[in-house]
């Protein structure tokens, strides 16, 4: 009897975990793609829109946006397209700037009138093109580890994360392993219910990251769009919070430093022993500093 042929991992089915939680709402994008996420607060509250980074999901907001919903703001955490539970661009157009089309797509549905906008690397950079560019106009903004001036060695890191293992995980032993090595600073959870937020399971029984596999195909100009970046961060007027990780690889003291002089208004808060994913590091500081800025500058009523 001849062996099957392998499965090729783009088209494998995949389903969501038994016990994954279900989002809360859901919201047009842009190009007829459905974004989903979840909120805290009240509705009638300011709207701060939390995004998050590559590979994450709006899972990573959960602790702070209960945080900002208890302190009177309505926080509102998206998955980007291609992400979590939200639509897969069926053409590819995973660019930065239909990341910015979703975002204003998603502030238009909520009817927010110059919403908050904290963003964490990939979803940090977006909130900076959508109003450096005059997208989306916007009260205040947060940048969790991210600038225009990041290290070509800590996003390459990022990348190889995402990138392993597209022919799918064998157990959910191999997902959490995999996750310790990129995140070896943090406790390895001896309870593996919660990586039924970061994977799918494929109608081959493998385990695959919750992304679109089409993302690793990236059709755009880096250079392009780092310049953008740096373009945009000399068009910002409103108040700025920026938060960097003292153990991050991708956005160092000096990058931050170059931000800070490009836009002299920006408060700065480094969180000394949290990474790259500041707030799922240290979310207790992170929250703090982020309730702390947003009282001052743009309170919750």
């Amino acid at each position: 009897m001849s062996q099957a042929e392998p499965v090729e991992p783009e088209t494998v089915e995949r389903t969501r975990l038994p016990g994954a939680p279900e989002p809360m709402h859901e919201w047009p994008g842009a190009g007829g793609l459905t974004i989903r996420g979840d909120a805290w607060g009240d509705p009638n509250g300011r709207v701060v829109i939390l995004q998050h980074g590559g590979g994450q999901t709006r899972h990573a907001w959960k602790g702070a946006g209960e945080i900002l919903g208890d302190a009177g703001y309505y926080a509102v955490s998206i998955d980007a397209r291609g992400h979590g539970d939200s639509d897969w661009a069926a053409d590819g157009a995973y660019e930065p700037d239909m990341n910015v089309e979703d975002l204003i797509a998603v502030s238009a549905a909520l009817g927010a009138e110059e919403p908050i906008l904290v963003g964490a690397s990939m979803g940090g950079s977006t909130s900076l093109l959508a109003i450096g560019q005059e997208r989306l106009a916007a009260a205040a903004l947060v940048l969790v580890d991210i600038a225009p001036k990041v290290e070509i060695e800590g996003t390459k890191k990022i990348r190889e994360f995402m990138d392993q293992k597209p022919e799918g995980f064998e157990s959910l032993e191999e997902v959490a392993a995999a996750i310790a090595n990129y995140q070896p600073h943090r406790k390895r959870p001896r309870n593996l219910d919660g990586l039924a937020k970061n994977v799918r399971l494929g109608s081959d029984g493998r385990y695959y990251w919750h992304w679109d596999p089409a993302r690793r195909d990236r059709k755009w100009s880096m250079k392009n769009y780092r310049a953008s970046l740096h373009d945009a961060a000399d068009n910002l007027h409103l108040p700025v919070l920026l938060i960097r990780g003292g153990m991050s690889d991708v956005l160092t003291e000096d990058g931050a430093q170059a931000f800070l002089a490009q836009c002299p208004q920006a408060e700065y808060v480094n969180v000394t022993d949290a990474a790259h994913m500041v707030a799922g590091d240290r979310n207790d500081i992170f929250s703090g500093a982020v309730v702390d800025f947003l009282r001052r500058a743009v309170p919750p009523s």
